[in-house]
Parts: C-alpha cells; structure tokens; sequence
C-alpha cells in the first residue's frame, strides 16, 4: 500500500533538477537577504510592498516602502534599469509579493521575491526594525 507522499511519483532528476533551479531565479529567502544585510553585500533593493501603516510598525532593516499598487516608472525612476529588486510582503498568505513581481516584470526590472515575507523573517528569529518611511511615490 502506497502513501499520499508517493502515489504520485517524484519527477525525474533531470525533471526536479530545471524545476528548482529554475526557483531560484525568482526567489530568495530571508536567510539569504539577511546575510546580505549583515555582510554588507547588498547588491540589490529591498521592497517592502505592504501599506505604509504596516511598514511603520516595522520592516526588514533596509528596506523601502512602495506599496505594490505605487509600483510604476516614476517610483522607481531614481533606480537604474537594471537594478535587482527583492520584493517582500507579509507573509505566505499575501499575494502583494507575487502583485510587485508582476509589476515589476511588466516595467522590465528584474525582480526577485523573498518567499516567506515578514512572517518568515520573524521565523527565522530576525528582527524588525521601525524607521520613518521613505517618500517613494
């Protein structure tokens, strides 16, 4: 007898092995954004997409405040063409990460989310930080 696990068999290696790592060109994880931040090795533009209320009671350190809906030419017009964007919202039951890529893709910028958004950041047992947020459009 067979479990739910596997009555339906695992792809092939070759299949798993495009399938995430072609994940990885999409997203992050927090671990990896805050090694970044720690090490000083930020070459990318933290976006926290969430409304401005949210983002005053507390953000990842570095990061921006434009909410997804604000995301146009003209917020990120003091950002070069090819600047790497990581997006981050709430959490896992948020969908303005997955809304910012969109956006994002359609101005052409690459964009990057970090999978797990505030609700993984605090998992992992990193802080929150408050600061005044940035006027981005």
């Amino acid at each position: 007898m067979t479990s739910a696990v596997t009555r339906v068999p695992a792809a092939s290696s070759e299949r798993a092995l495009e399938y995430f790592s072609r994940l990885l060109e999409f997203e992050t994880d927090c671990w990896d954004v805050h090694h970044a931040i720690t090490n000083e090795r930020m070459d990318f533009v933290l976006l926290d997409v969430r409304g401005e209320e949210l983002f005053a009671q507390g953000q990842v350190k570095g990061a921006i405040n434009i909410p997804h809906p604000r995301l146009n030419e003209e917020s990120l017009s003091a950002f070069p063409p090819n600047t790497q964007f990581v997006v981050y919202c709430a959490g896992p039951h948020c969908n303005g990460t997955e809304k910012a890529a969109i956006r994002l893709a359609k101005l052409g910028r690459p964009v990057k989310k970090m999978i797990g958004g505030v609700a993984g950041w605090l998992d992992e047992g990193f802080e929150l930080v408050k600061q005044e947020a940035e006027a981005c459009a």
